[in-house]
């Protein structure tokens, strides 16, 4: 079994970091963690023959917004090459969004304007229930926290799903994941997102005392979901036994 040592975590905002990830990976055997933040730092010149796991975070930004935010090209072209190296990738909201249009897949925002915002569960797929997020089959709340929606890449198996937004998830054979959910983000550290999204919110009327108590309810189980779904997703990348 290989050594596993060095992520990268590509950011969009410095709030939306590995959360609970971070030391979920440092327990399972990462020691070397590495940020660029997008926009900011070039991406073109990123080595990752040295990176065991890459991680493309979420935030606020749409996945199709080129023409906006151009270095979103670089993004595409890190997350291709990643791809065709068939090595481990995960993407979290924005990421998963940009993963799919990576693969070909439509990114769009979701109908009537409508936002997914707050804690609810998913239903998962026939794959899913197959799949490293067999750990949340059991009606785990998750965050939620998106404005647009991905059509699942040809040739993917689509793993979860919701009321609002029928494609929460979906895999790569077993090297790469992409998630539209949070299961990363920190209960503790949640008033940062209130701060850092306070327009959305009070656009969406979301309330606030809602997502503070359902944090402070779902945490403790989300740290143990959380490592779950990271030793059965970690046990099938190719190479390891």
């Amino acid at each position: 079994m290989s050594t596993l040592k060095t992520v990268l975590a590509l950011r969009h905002l410095a709030f939306e970091d590995l959360g609970l990830l971070g030391p979920v990976l440092e327990a399972r055997g990462f020691s070397h963690f590495l940020m660029r933040d997008a926009g900011v730092d070039d991406l073109r010149d990123v080595d990752l023959d040295a990176v065991d796991l890459l991680v493309v975070l979420g935030g606020p930004i749409g996945a199709y917004d080129d023409a906006l935010y151009p270095y979103l090209n670089d993004e595409l072209a890190l997350i291709r090459r990643r791809l065709a190296a068939r090595r481990p990738l995960l993407g979290i909201c924005l990421g998963a969004q940009l993963m799919a249009r990576a693969l070909g897949a439509s990114v769009r925002p979701m109908a009537h304007g409508r936002k997914e915002i707050g804690f609810a569960p998913l239903t998962l797929t026939d794959a899913g229930r197959q799949s490293p997020l067999a750990p949340l089959a059991q009606g785990q709340p998750v965050l939620h926290w998106h404005g647009d929606q991905f059509e699942i890449p040809a040739g993917c198996a689509s793993l979860a799903t919701t009321p609002l937004c029928p494609h929460q998830a979906f895999a790569v054979e077993d090297f790469a994941l992409g998630l539209q959910f949070h299961l990363e983000s920190d209960p503790a550290r949640l008033e940062q997102w209130l701060i850092g999204h306070a327009g959305e919110l009070a656009q969406a009327r979301v309330p606030l005392d809602a997502l503070r108590s359902d944090a402070k309810a779902h945490g403790p189980a989300l740290r143990v979901a959380l490592g779950d779904v990271m030793d059965r997703w970690m046990a099938g990348w190719p190479g390891r036994t």
